[in-house]
């Protein structure tokens, strides 16, 4: 049994459908990518996961229970919390303030605040800082460490990398061996190919709301990936 499944998730804004028909599998201790261009779906699909979304249909379940309908506080609470997109910090709270959000999940776990120094001893040497006046890259690191401190047995991650310098984006994926190894399992969202498909085990492909490929990184070539990201033919 999958740790977290989407069975025909359709979700929509009025009457505009973001997604149509799409399905998913997370096993625990797996991390997948879902990549696609800017408004495929990508972002409303986790969105929808995490209860942000009621206009909905198909089913999510999570650990065998259905939480279609869920709040997204007690979603919060079995344990799946999304890093969002944009980070969305308490600007004017400081870098610790921020992490300590994190508990209101009231989950027990290995993530605690030292273990968040640890992981980023960059935010250690900065906790009392305003989180407002970090850098993007600092910032993406205490919405990471907001999202662990409810300790997670999913983490949703939105575009983490958006806007971020190349060596930023490496030493912040560098830490999701360790994120892995504590027993969280990860669910990328990313509009960069490359990077999604050297972090996880398995990719999905969104396009126009729909799942367009799936597969192991390793079996799927770039033409395949190309033409279902963009909607063209596979040249061969």
């Amino acid at each position: 049994m999958s740790l977290l499944s989407v069975e025909n998730l359709e979700v929509s804004y009025g009457d505009f459908q973001a997604v149509r028909g799409a399905s998913l599998e997370l096993e625990a201790g797996q991390t997948i990518a879902i990549i696609g261009a800017n408004g495929a779906g990508k972002s409303t699909l986790l969105n929808a996961i995490v209860g942000l979304n009621s206009q909905k249909r198909g089913t999510v379940r999570f650990d065998g229970q259905d939480i279609t309908h869920l709040r997204t506080d007690r979603i919060a609470r079995a344990g799946i919390t999304m890093v969002p997109e944009g980070r969305r910090l308490f600007g004017t709270l400081t870098v610790e303030d921020n992490l300590m959000v994190g508990l209101a999940a009231e989950r027990p776990g290995p993530w605690t605040i030292e273990a968040i120094y640890q992981l980023f001893p960059r935010l250690g040497e900065l906790r009392s800082m305003v989180a407002g006046s970090l850098s993007g890259g600092q910032q993406q690191m205490v919405s990471i460490g907001r999202a662990l401190m409810t300790n997670p047995r999913v983490l949703l991650c939105d575009e983490i990398s958006l806007g971020l310098a190349p060596k930023v984006i490496g030493d912040i994926y560098r830490c999701f061996d360790a994120i892995t190894a504590s027993g969280v399992s990860v669910v990328l969202i990313e509009q960069n190919v490359v990077q999604a498909c050297a972090a996880s085990g398995y990719v999905y492909c969104m396009l126009e709301g729909r799942i367009s490929l799936e597969g192991r990184p390793q079996d799927l070539t770039r033409a395949e990936i190309t033409a279902a990201y963009f909607g063209t033919e596979v040249r061969t």
